[in-house]
């Protein structure tokens, strides 16, 4: 005799399968049930739906995240006696997954008495796109320790969890197993493994697998580029878009927003131009993301009219949302120094009802560091210790500072650092010892340099900073003393500068030393 099923069950998930627009199922749901007793003897309240249709509104449900349906489905299983049952079990798997309920995915998983590769597969993406990256390796160990075969997509979800966390270590042993198992030309496996080696900053051997990887899609080719601009070799990001021009690679917004922050970084005006309108014509120029990045790109090339006009074009609803498109042209008024347009545009933010973020407030501290507004720094950094949404940073405080230092005001500065609970950064201790060269203040300066000295051991500006303190405050021998100590030095390396010469019209160029 067949089990017994709870008729409010079955009636739950057939009155949820009409709110789905299942208009029919109910009636399957009658018709398609289990007998009791004699063959033929059927009783409503005793009926239980097929398997196919549970496993269709476990599919339903797992499409359009409604957990409660699909709670109602595996309690059905249960009753049916259906959860051992490996293609049902992973269908619940994937509906807990996709609803967000990641432990009742687990749950599932440890009571199956078989297990196919798509039930570890599932749950490890689902750690990985929930930002458990240690749940992710270790399931996956689990999973290598009961001897289960893995595919390309398990190699590259555990990956993902892996540059997540900057794993090298565990990078280089799936490395391994991937060109153990033959799997490293796989386009997935490729781009994950040169994606952890780029945010590692092993930008080489990003290059290498790269070079391996057979069939690129273009999200590897938007991947490598990314890779090059990220650890500022934004020469060989260049160059790699030109190649994947050159074999009719497709666009894609994350490769044009790599190449136009490349542009950026070398103030490759014409070269941004020229991105700007590939853009245009492969229907990105208005995305959010290429929109941002040319705002910067214009921006940070001295194009300060051309950043706003792309700022202006945008449709208003998509503007009024993105805060970081904002952030964007903030940034590039502020560097401009042009403090009355941060401003205004800081108070037309909050006017629209967009809350301003972190970046957002650096922005408008800078300016008025840079412009020597204090009473105007210290209102705006006021708002921020009472914004409720957003929280102060070293960044903050650094800014902080500068206004002060640039003022003359050291002392306050200096003790506005010792009673807050913020860790001084290098960019403080900059400010400082710039600031006492200027105002001679020796004593802080040799606080300052002491900090800078043990923060960033291999920069020798800090020590011409100091020597020139010595000398503007005529202590001759100590500045002669700062200098042999910079000399004699092993670590310590006044960094050369480089500009960016374009050659031609075309935007061609190359980095030279300015000495």
């Amino acid at each position: 005799m067949i089990c017994r099923k709870p008729y409010s069950s079955i009636q739950s998930i057939s009155n949820g399968a009409a709110r789905l627009g299942y208009c029919r199922l109910p009636s399957t749901l009658k018709r398609e049930s289990f007998t009791i007793g004699d063959e033929g003897d059927h009783h409503p309240a005793l009926a239980g739906p097929a398997p196919s249709y549970l496993q269709s509104i476990l599919r339903y449900c797992a499409k359009n995240g409604l957990l409660s349906e699909g709670k109602a489905c595996h309690a059905q299983t249960i009753a049916s006696g259906l959860q051992p049952d490996v293609l049902t079990s992973n269908m619940l798997i994937n509906m807990y997954c996709k609803s967000g309920v990641l432990e009742s995915a687990r749950q599932v998983l440890d009571k199956m008495p078989e297990r196919s590769i798509v039930s570890w597969n599932t749950i490890i993406g689902a750690y990985t796109q929930n930002q458990l990256a240690g749940r992710a390796l270790g399931l996956f160990m689990e999973m290598r320790k009961e001897m289960v075969e893995v595919n390309g997509f398990t190699i590259s979800s555990v990956l993902c969890a892996c540059a997540a966390q900057c794993a090298i270590s565990e990078c280089r042993q799936l490395h391994g197993l991937a060109l153990k198992t033959a799997m490293i030309t796989n386009v997935y496996v490729g781009t994950a493994l040169l994606d952890v080696y780029a945010k590692c900053r092993f930008v080489d051997d990003a290059s290498r697998v790269f070079d391996v990887v057979e069939e690129k899609s273009d999200v590897t080719w938007s991947s490598m580029v990314a890779a090059y601009m990220r650890n500022e070799l934004y020469e060989e990001a260049l160059m790699l878009y030109h190649r994947a021009q050159v074999i009719g690679v497709r666009q894609n917004k994350y490769t044009l927003s790599s190449v136009l922050s490349a542009c950026a970084g070398l103030a490759a005006l014409i070269q941004g131009k020229q991105v700007h309108g590939v853009a245009v014509k492969v229907g990105s120029g208005t995305g959010i993301f290429v929109s941002c990045s040319l705002v910067d790109m214009y921006a940070r090339c001295g194009s300060i009219a051309e950043a706003h006009m792309v700022f202006s074009e945008q449709d208003r609803d998509h503007k009024n949302d993105n805060v970081a498109l904002w952030n964007a042209m903030l940034s590039g008024f502020s560097r401009h120094g042009r403090w009355r347009e941060t401003m205004i545009l800081f108070e037309k933010m909050q006017q629209i009802g967009l809350s301003p973020n972190e970046v957002s407030y650096v922005s408008v501290l800078s300016v008025c560091g840079h412009m020597g507004l204090v009473e105007e720094g210290l209102k705006y950094f006021d708002l921020l210790v009472v914004a409720d949404s957003v929280s102060q940073n070293a960044i903050h405080y650094s800014c902080l500072v500068d206004i002060l230092c640039r003022a003359g005001r050291i002392r306050d500065a200096y003790n506005i650092v010792i009673q807050s609970m913020m860790p001084t950064t290098a960019s403080m201790w900059g400010s400082f010892l710039s600031s006492c060269r200027k105002f001679g203040d020796l004593e802080l300066a040799e606080i300052a340099a002491k900090h800078l000295f043990e923060m960033e051991p291999c920069n020798g500006g800090n020590h011409v900073l100091l020597s020139d303190t010595y000398a503007a405050n005529n202590k001759w021998e100590e500045a002669a003393w700062s200098r042999k100590n910079l000399k004699e030095s092993e670590a310590a390396e006044k960094e050369k500068g480089k500009s960016w010469i374009e050659r031609d019209q075309a935007g061609q160029g190359s980095l030279v030393p300015l000495w």
